[in-house]
């Protein structure tokens, strides 16, 4: 078992790919076949895996979760009540819920074992920077 805390440094929201820096935590663990489990310790932010070649796949979802869910100023979300924390804080646990906070990848031959095109993303929620925590932990099976 080998367990590890990343930080990632967010600017804005959308998506931060992390997927070297768990790939490389999984080498280093020395684990070769197991379960790596990734966990972020917020609740205006979730994870995601998605493809990792054309960013246009990015844009289009950060997009429409935009769309899916405005922000607390926009008139379609005015049964909102938690907006001490400004017009994108209860959009972001929103969306939060709506996507993990938690994902489980398998690993074998001491690599995670993603698809061609699968990427590890946080995906930010709010409108500021944030500095945002992620576990990862890789267990054997």
């Amino acid at each position: 078992m080998a367990l590890t805390l990343i930080t990632i440094e967010t600017a804005r929201p959308g998506l931060y790919e992390f997927t070297d820096r768990a790939a490389a935590f999984v080498v280093e663990s020395g684990m070769r076949e197991g379960l790596l489990t990734v966990f972020v310790r917020h609740t205006s932010c979730s994870l995601v895996i998605q493809e990792n070649a054309d960013p246009d796949v990015r844009r289009d979802l950060d997009g429409f979760f935009r769309r899916l869910v405005p922000p607390a100023d926009d008139p379609a979300m005015g049964w909102v009540r938690h907006t001490a924390e400004g017009p994108d804080d209860m959009p972001a646990h929103i969306k939060a819920a709506l996507t993990q906070t938690s994902l489980g990848v398998p690993v074998a031959d001491g690599r995670m074992l993603l698809g061609t095109w699968q990427g590890l993303y946080l995906f930010e929620h709010r409108a500021r920077a944030h500095r945002r925590e992620i576990v990862l932990h890789v267990a054997s099976g």
